[in-house]
């Protein structure tokens, strides 16, 4: 893992700063390895190999599953101009 994730090398810019921003980098990797990249060994995905699915998934089935998990967006409030202090002389 350490050497197809540069949050994992050193020296490097791409560290998580936040613990949820890695969990979350995290999952994806680890949703990629499982569903979307074809092993060599396997010559199919592991996902594939463990009978949870039967094709190679695209980067595009993930992005459906994100969306998917994502709660609809919530409409706005009514705009309310800022109260400006007036100075008194």
């Amino acid at each position: 893992m350490r050497t197809s994730m540069r949050r994992y090398t050193r020296l490097t810019n791409a560290f998580s700063k936040k613990v949820d921003n890695h969990c979350h980098a995290l999952a994806l990797y680890f949703v990629f390895y499982n569903f979307v990249r074809q092993h060599q060994s396997l010559r199919i995905s592991p996902a594939m190999a463990a009978g949870i699915s039967d094709r190679l998934w695209s980067m595009n089935d993930i992005v459906a599953l994100i969306d998917a998990a994502e709660p609809e967006p919530k409409k706005r409030g009514p705009y309310k101009p800022r109260q400006v202090a007036q100075i008194s002389k």
